[in-house]
């Protein structure tokens, strides 16, 4: 457990690097403190959402022993950690499988976690919603 919660942040520059060469990324969020409600929001154009479909991606099992063992609301700990995120890629729908396969090409575990919606002045920025 400590190992996993002591692990340094990942650094994606080279894997960004590579995506810009052939993708039209529309944004980047590296999931730190503030996590995922926090920092996504801050790319996104005012009026505009990131609608995440939950589980759709692997989480480490750290999140869930924390969510369950310290009682912690599963919103808190989106706003807390990245849950296993580190990074949100922000590109056109036709391009996320280009990008998808890409990113697996080079190693690194990736999913379609959702999409960027029109946000209502009453909406939140980020909304998660079921699969």
């Amino acid at each position: 457990m400590a190992d996993e919660l002591l692990t340094p942040t990942k650094i994606y520059a080279k894997t960004v690097e590579n995506l810009l060469k052939d993708f039209p990324i529309h944004g980047l969020v590296h999931i730190t403190g503030g996590g995922l409600l926090e920092n996504i929001p801050r790319v996104l154009p005012e009026r505009s959402r990131a609608v995440i479909r939950e589980r759709t991606w692997d989480a480490p099992p750290v999140f869930d022993f924390l969510r369950k063992n310290g009682d912690i609301e599963q919103a808190e700990m989106y706003r807390t950690f990245n849950c296993g995120i580190g990074l949100v890629v922000i590109c056109p729908q036709r391009e996320a499988a280009g990008v998808l396969e890409r990113l697996h090409g080079l190693g690194e575990t990736a999913w379609e976690i959702g999409r960027i919606a029109a946000r209502a002045e009453n909406e939140p920025a980020v909304e998660f919603v079921e699969p």
